[in-house]
């Protein structure tokens, strides 16, 4: 696996860290209100501050599952298939809920996978 895909592997999995922040320790903050599209009230909402506490954690598995392949698998397959996977759900995402999804969480998975093939 070349440097740059590890580079932008480690990225990737320093933005999921950073929406893992986001979502379960500011969540109810101006940012997370802004970089989600929606109300701070809404985020105040007991049942939905739960469901953003439970989505940070499972980004922060995410991240987690992506330094475990750069250390104990250094081979394209297990990053390959771990950025695939993200723009599968970036992609999802941006059917769903907003079109911009698709660069904000899988534009770094895109560029790793394009620099799994050189």
């Amino acid at each position: 696996m070349n440097i740059v895909t590890k580079v932008l592997a480690v990225l990737t999995a320093l933005e999921f860290i950073y929406i893992f922040y986001l979502e379960t320790v500011k969540t109810d903050s101006e940012k997370t209100a802004k970089t989600f599209g929606m109300e701070t009230s809404t985020l105040k909402n007991p049942g939905m501050n739960v469901s953003m506490k439970n989505q940070g954690v499972y980004n922060l598995g995410i991240a987690a599952l992506i330094i475990t392949a750069l250390l104990f698998a250094p081979g394209k397959l297990m990053i390959g298939c771990l950025m695939a996977y993200i723009v599968f759900v970036a992609a999802y995402g941006s059917m769903t809920v907003s079109k911009s999804i698709i660069l904000k969480q899988g534009g770094l998975a895109i560029l790793a996978l394009i620099s799994l093939l050189f």
